[in-house]
C-alpha cells in the first residue's frame, strides 16, 4: 500500500494508505466506543460528518436500520448548487459497539453504478478514546482509491469535530 502523508499524528490518523484494492485508514477518536459506533448507524450522527465541507444531508433525507440486511440510504446535498447525490447500500455486519460493515452504492459513479464495502472497526483504548480501523474495498480503479482515501479523510476529520461539539455541549 502507499502511504500518504497528508494526515499528521495531531488530527488523530495513526495511518492511511491505498491500494489497487481500497483503502485502509487508522485514526483514534476522543470519543467512547459506542458513540463512535452511532456515528455509523444513527442518522442524527451520521448526517452531521458524512460528506466533504460544503455538503449537507438533512435528517429528513437519512435512514438506517442497522442490522444485517438492513437498508440505508441518504441523499448528500453538495455546493453552492446543491447538487443532488444519492447514496444508498446494505447492512452486511453490525456487532455493536465493535464493528459495523455496509455497503456503498454511488448510481452517480461515471463509469456505473458502484458497489464499495465501508467497514469500521472499532477498538477501546479505555480512557474515553476510541481506535477505529476503516477499510473500504470493492472495484474503484487505483487511482480512484487514492481519491477516495483523501475524501473519507475530511470526513472523519468532520466526525472528530462533530465528537469535539458534543463534548461541549
Amino acid at each position: 500500500m502507499t502511504a500518504t502523508s497528508a494526515a499528521t499524528a495531531a488530527s488523530g490518523v495513526v495511518s492511511a494508505a491505498s491500494d489497487a484494492r481500497g483503502i485502509t485508514i487508522v485514526r483514534v477518536f476522543d470519543a467512547p466506543r459506542e458513540l463512535v459506533f452511532d456515528a455509523w448507524t444513527k442518522p442524527e450522527h451520521f448526517v452531521t460528518w458524512f460528506g466533504e465541507h460544503g455538503s449537507e444531508i438533512p435528517l429528513e433525507k437519512c435512514e438506517m436500520d442497522p442490522r444485517p440486511g438492513g437498508a440505508w440510504k441518504a441523499t448528500m446535498y453538495h455546493g453552492p448548487e446543491r447538487i443532488e447525490i444519492p447514496f444508498s447500500g446494505e447492512f452486511r455486519e453490525v456487532e455493536p459497539p465493535n464493528k459495523v460493515s455496509l455497503t456503498l452504492v454511488d448510481p452517480g459513479d461515471p463509469t456505473g453504478p458502484n458497489v464499495e464495502l465501508l467497514t469500521a472497526v472499532l477498538r477501546d483504548l479505555g480512557d474515553g478514546r476510541t481506535e477505529m480501523t476503516f477499510t473500504q474495498t470493492g472495484n474503484l480503479p487505483a487511482d480512484e482509491y487514492s481519491r477516495a482515501m483523501r475524501g473519507m479523510l475530511i470526513f472523519l476529520d468532520r466526525l472528530a469535530d462533530h465528537f469535539a461539539a458534543l463534548r461541549q455541549s
